[in-house]
């Protein structure tokens, strides 16, 4: 599947659209920073100034011309591709956010151990990817988004000073059952961290937030 990511960032590239967007999520942060998930998606926003209806006719014609197109579609607030390749056994979708304000971004370097291709992007610095992180998981309650911020929390990055949201999260991070640490995070796993998780669950990042509402 990564090769197929790489692929695509660089079909993107070539036709150069990927300066009118801003790369993020969970595919992003193991494309250029070993994230220690599986993630099939390809998330970015688009910068403010950019026509959606001149960009989104372009992408759908190049994925079109490449890939076996499921569905495509340019909604109010997001524009949507979904597409396959006889090459890998599961769909590939790519998320473009409209309407977003600036966000702090860097070059990165998009990588894959399974490819010998790499492409430059205009990757979310690791600050505004936690963030989003903690925006997400306050508002969607799911498993891997407290999974990433754990992750960039272990790289160092800092959580946000707001004892009221850190209170929430914490709650969250707690409320997990087994089950959701076996199944739902164990599919996007590899064994040994798997077997880490079921045993430690969040341990680390419950630590972390505690000492931040204690100091608060």
């Amino acid at each position: 599947m990564e090769t197929l990511e790489i692929e695509v960032l660089e079909l993107l590239n070539s036709i150069r659209v990927l300066d009118s967007l801003y790369f993020g999520g969970g595919t992003m942060l193991r494309l250029c920073h070993n994230l220690n998930r599986y993630s099939t998606d390809l998330d970015f926003w688009v910068k403010p100034e950019i026509d959606s209806s001149i960009l989104f006719p372009k992408i759908k014609n190049e994925l079109s011309k490449n890939y076996t197109m499921i569905d495509a579609a340019n909604k109010r607030f997001t524009m949507l591709f979904e597409f396959r390749t006889a090459k890998v056994n599961r769909n590939l979708k790519i998320e473009i956010r409209k309407g977003q304000q600036e966000f702090e971004w860097e070059r990165k370097i998009a990588f894959s151990s399974y490819s010998n291709k790499q492409v430059v992007v205009k990757g979310l610095t690791l600050p505004q990817m936690m963030t989003n992180k903690i925006e997400a998981a306050l508002s969607r309650k799911i498993i891997r988004d407290i999974f990433d911020i754990e992750f960039l929390l272990m790289r160092g990055i800092k959580l946000q000073n707001d004892k009221k949201k850190l209170e929430a999260l914490l709650k969250i991070a707690e409320g997990f059952t087994d089950r959701d640490f076996k199944t739902t995070l164990g599919s996007i796993l590899d064994n040994k961290e798997r077997k880490f998780y079921t045993e430690n669950k969040f341990r680390f990042l419950k630590e972390e937030i505690r000492k931040e509402i204690f100091h608060h």
